[in-house]
């Protein structure tokens, strides 16, 4: 018998359904027009003064406004109810996005790391006026909104967050680049505060490309250990073993179970449906909260290996 059943407990949500109604899509509407205002404001001054630094921060805020975008598009889709064509519904949406934003960061660092090798051999005259008030705009935009979303649990939100972050901290070493030049004249200060930028662009975005492959490539989800799993399940009394187990995330924080359950010979179908319950609860208590679980006796046959493996019978979770 194959069962998929969702809890209704309060717990469940604990694990973050990421794309529940409270993500503040009003809020990231805000946000993209005041990050469109950024951009403007460091594309003008990054002319006007010559500073690589200025630019890549511009750059750096160009992917902010993609990423906004995409979060804002994705909130839209995920809200979409499931269909006959997709069953889990949009939920990844969200994913995709911030996967490929997280890629155009990768590309934007290597284009700046670029640009500031050729100033290292070629150092610019750099306006430290403009680098300020440019700078300045981008720090105090980038810290109201990264503060104002970092509360909400969502990869994507959080993709976005990282953003205006390590955009609020480039713009403060623009401006501490702004007050060397302005002092000592070294404008090598320049591009050594473009190569900290892209790195710090880079080492964000390697974490976002990480986890949203794991999703999408239906790794286990972070956190959760298959022994322990498969430990809880063979703990409910009359459950002799378990096989075929996946684990695997709809979408950050939704975590999806379908596995195969060998009862003892003696349990009754009534007896069965009280242990499915109880497998269930304790699921929900290791963050997995959407369960199909096919329940076998003894004499049914069955691969011995607990994880599926795609030789012998095959079983598909969707």
């Amino acid at each position: 018998m194959s069962h998929n059943h969702q809890h209704g407990h309060d717990h469940d949500h604990d694990h973050g359904d990421v794309f529940h109604s409270h993500v503040p899509i009003g809020k990231m509407k805000l946000a993209f027009f005041l990050t469109l205002i950024i951009l403007v404001v460091e594309l003008v001054g990054g002319f006007i003064s010559h500073s690589l630094a200025l630019l890549s921060d511009a750059g750096h805020v160009l992917t902010d406004i993609a990423a906004i975008g995409l979060s804002w598009f994705a909130m839209h889709q995920s809200q979409k109810p499931a269909s006959e064509k997709f069953t889990y519904g949009y939920h990844r949406s969200g994913i995709l996005a911030a996967f490929i934003n997280a890629m155009t960061l990768i590309v934007i660092a290597v284009v700046i790391l670029y640009e500031a090798i050729d100033r290292f051999k070629n150092p610019q005259p750099v306006g430290s006026t403009w680098m300020f008030i440019s700078a300045s705009v981008g720090l105090i935009m980038n810290l109201y909104l990264g503060l104002g979303l970092s509360k909400e649990d969502n990869i994507n939100v959080k993709s976005a967050v990282l953003h205006m972050i390590g955009d609020a901290m480039a713009s403060a070493g623009v401006i501490i680049g702004g007050i060397i030049i302005l002092f000592t004249g070294w404008y090598i200060v320049d591009p050594i505060l473009s190569v900290l930028i892209a790195f710090l662009i880079a080492f964000g975005a390697w974490k976002i490309v990480k986890q949203t492959v794991g999703i999408l490539m239906e790794g286990t989800p972070k956190g959760i250990s298959i022994e322990k799993v498969m430990e809880k399940i063979r703990s409910v009394n009359g459950v002799l073993n378990v096989h075929d187990l996946h684990v695997w995330s709809i979408t950050s924080g939704k975590n999806a179970l379908s596995c195969h359950v060998v009862l003892n010979n003696q349990i009754s179908f009534q007896e069965s449906q009280v242990l499915l319950r109880e497998i269930e609860h304790k699921l929900q208590h290791l963050g997995i909260g959407h369960a199909t679980i096919q329940m076998e006796n003894e004499e049914h046959p069955h691969d011995e290996s607990a994880v599926c493996s795609t030789t012998g019978h095959e079983h598909h979770h969707h």
